[in-house]
């Protein structure tokens, strides 16, 4: 005891001189890649464990050479086995992402390894298998639903590691559209995840057929209950099937205008220029009418009005605005840009402007103010001049007294 409680000071002490200093030295690490830093702050944070695994170890080497008596020496050997393991756990227990699942899984796995080396498991699982409960021929007890979550876990961790590096060859492969891509890492997924689930509980040895009448009236409620949900998964797999939209896509729907982020088994992700994410159900996108600006090509064709004053020879107006649409950088040069004549206004001659784009998802504002500057400059340079309303105002003289009315 006293040579364990020796190990854990000085542990304590190498922790607090170590720990100042790998930190200066992992700042000065500039060049590392990601991965390996995370690697170094998860071994720096863990430095007193693993400092007193080391040096347990060395004292039950020590022991093992000084004294002839086994018996002397077995507590050491016990507790750094269950160190070690317990250093093993937490960082095994790093592949779990979220906070909360890896903290249960590390204190629970923790709560295993010391149950176990100290030789309580038999009598641990009896008791755990005691407490149950029961539905006709059907048994649950804590010991099953343990086992089942740890299997389940497991399975979990291996579907989702197989699902990334399946997603990661699946978007690396360019001849595979955007949709299908999508509908691909989604139906993954869904295999792998219930599989794992359908295995960690057969391996546990839970009968699912006894549940089969219980979850058929569940999932007759849950019809009737989650009909929007249900219609929004049914329309994100037409919506996949079709290829009506994809990621990168341009599309209008409603007020909202923007490009598609990713596709969801619940909703579709568009993000607008002023860098709002909308979650539009993939219900709206079946039923709604959508305006996709680049569906079949990212050819845009947009329209822009403005007038000029009659006293301007409307030939030259359209010359120039043709000229002002192609000097701006996004307007094809290689699609032809018109100007024509719309009609004769109480203060002005009306003019549309046509001309293309491809690259809608650049945003089409700023693409139409860059036009109209171009429009001003031209204008300006050859005297062509923007009308604007006028009004004429008259103060019109008191009347002679004699006519004005009497009160």
């Amino acid at each position: 005891m006293v040579i364990l409680l020796v190990c854990v000071l000085v542990a304590w002490a190498l922790r607090r001189w170590a720990t100042p200093r790998i930190n200066d030295w992992l700042r000065s690490r500039e060049g590392w890649p990601r991965w390996r830093l995370r690697v170094a702050v998860i071994l720096q944070r863990r430095l007193q464990l693993i400092f007193f695994v080391l040096l347990a170890w060395g004292a039950d080497v020590v022991l093992s050479a000084i004294t002839t008596f086994p018996s002397r020496r077995y507590l050491v050997a016990l507790v750094a086995t269950i160190a070690t393991a317990l250093l093993a756990v937490s960082l095994a227990a790093r592949l779990i992402r979220s906070p909360f699942l890896r903290r249960l899984a590390t204190w629970g796995l923790w709560a295993y390894v010391v149950i176990y080396f100290l030789g309580l498991s038999d009598g641990f699982s009896d008791f755990l298998d005691r407490v149950s409960v029961e539905f006709g021929d059907f048994r649950l007890s804590m010991l099953s639903v343990l086992k089942a979550m740890a299997v389940t876990g497991i399975l979990f961790l291996g579907a989702r590691t197989l699902a990334e590096q399946a997603q990661n060859r699946i978007e690396g492969n360019r001849e595979i559209s955007p949709s299908m891509q999508v509908l691909a890492i989604k139906f993954l997924q869904i295999l792998l995840y219930g599989a794992a689930v359908f295995i960690g509980l057969k391996a546990v040895g839970f009968d699912l057929t006894g549940l089969a009448v219980l979850s058929g009236a569940i999932g007759v409620g849950l019809g009737f209950g989650l009909q929007k949900v249900v219609s929004n998964l049914v329309s994100g797999v037409i919506i996949l099937l079709d290829k009506s939209v994809k990621p990168g896509d341009v599309i209008s729907l409603g007020e909202t205008f923007g490009w598609i982020e990713r596709l969801g088994a619940r909703y579709v992700s568009v993000v607008t220029r002023e860098g709002k994410e909308y979650l539009i159900p993939n219900e709206d996108l079946i039923t709604g009418q959508v305006v996709n600006w680049s569906h079949s090509n990212d050819f845009v064709r947009i329209d822009l009005s403005f007038g000029t004053s009659y006293g301007d020879d409307p030939h030259l107006v359209r010359k120039l605005a043709v000229e002002a649409a192609k000097s701006v950088p996004r307007v094809l040069q290689d699609r032809p840009a018109v100007c024509h004549i719309t009609g004769f206004g109480d203060n002005s001659v009306d003019y549309v402007l046509r001309f293309w784009i491809t690259d809608p998802v650049q945003g089409l504002m700023n693409v139409r103010g860059a036009v109209f500057l171009a429009l001003w400059d031209r204008f300006k340079e050859n005297g062509i001049s923007i009308p604007f309303p006028q009004r004429e105002v008259r103060l019109l003289a008191d009347p002679p007294a004699a006519e004005r009315p009497e009160s």
